[in-house]
């Protein structure tokens, strides 16, 4: 076998013209500062989290009622470690960002992180009831065993109720990284400022999106490809967005939320116990109880063989079982 010629000689000249880009695209470049977050730093942190609060589901399995102090313990007082000097890197991060150092960074990350694992008792209750939820939302759920192992929208609700908690502690950049982790594994897109009451249950989950400022009450039902978002994005006088206002919608209790519905705008609020259908396109509010739902698209069906003339398709009965 002949023996390729090197190329290697060209690569000096390549390193040289991609390293010019740091100055010259400097934007997106980290370079001469401290540390940011670690992505591999939270992905351990969501992994000891999930041990916390599902225990004997993930990581160390051999709890009993006699031993789980001891490792509950220990995890405990790893995760303390590991969220500290995370919230650490992204609050000195920030405050260097904004040129606003306070000179307790430091101080602030450990107590951050010792009231948010505070807050796991209350994050295990809020949990418990999306299990639930799941579980009476779902015939196809066997257990809670198979909603706990393989139910990703209760992946991405777990991490959100996670992130949301730093996120109202005021902890930069953090929660923004569990989001988006959260979203690559499992399609479902939910900002950690958004507002999720008890209850929640996403069906198969797949491309829903939830944004900054939406509010969502107790016992929501939602279903795969659903848009929570904006209807505009404002602009000051300079042209720059105006960020901070109530930007996505509110949907009150007991709202169910059908495939592909997408409803927008920070006025738009979803009446409680309303129903909102497939596909559905909504810009304003609805009234509690309302049923919303595209009229029937009057489809066609056509015979494939030759000569066979199209009929129109049987309309499916309506909601109300009348044809």
């Amino acid at each position: 076998m002949a023996v390729l010629p090197s190329r290697e000689d060209e690569l000096p000249k390549i390193i040289a013209a991609i390293v010019s880009t740091y100055a010259e695209v400097s934007k997106i470049d980290h370079l001469g500062s401290r540390p940011l977050p670690s992505r591999d730093a939270v992905i351990e942190t969501l992994d000891g989290l999930r041990e916390v609060l599902y225990p004997g589901y993930f990581g160390r399995r051999n709890f009993t009622p006699q031993n789980i102090a001891f490792h509950i313990g220990d995890r405990i007082y790893q995760l303390n470690r590991v969220l500290a000097e995370q919230i650490y890197l992204s609050i000195l991060h920030e405050c260097r960002r904004t040129q606003t150092e306070c000179g307790h960074c430091e101080d602030l990350a450990a107590d951050t992180a010792l009231e948010f694992l505070r807050r796991i008792p209350g994050i295990r209750s809020l949990l418990a009831a999306d299990v639930q939820a799941a579980f009476d939302g779902d015939p196809a759920a066997r257990s809670f065993d198979e909603i706990i192992f393989s139910y990703p929208g209760l992946e991405a609700i777990t991490v959100h109720r996670i992130a949301h908690e730093l996120w109202v502690l005021n902890v930069p950049l953090l929660p923004r990284i569990m989001s988006e982790i959260a979203h690559a594994a499992t399609g479902i897109d939910i900002h950690p400022g958004a507002r999720v009451g008890r209850s929640f249950f996403i069906d198969h989950g797949t491309g829903v999106v939830i944004g900054e400022t939406t509010e969502i009450g107790e016992r929501v039902k939602i279903y795969q490809g659903v848009t929570l978002g904006a209807l505009s994005f404002p602009k000051d006088e300079k042209g720059q967005l105006i960020r901070g206002r109530k930007r996505h919608p509110t949907i009150e209790d007991d709202v169910t939320l059908y495939s592909g519905a997408t409803i927008l705008g920070g006025d738009t609020v979803i009446g409680r116990g309303s129903t909102i259908g497939g596909n559905v396109w909504l810009t304003h509010s609805v009234p509690s109880h309302s049923v919303v739902m595209i009229e029937d698209p009057g489809l066609v069906v056509a015979d494939k063989r030759a000569g066979k003339s199209a009929r129109p398709a049987a309309s499916p009965p309506k909601p109300d079982g009348k044809g």
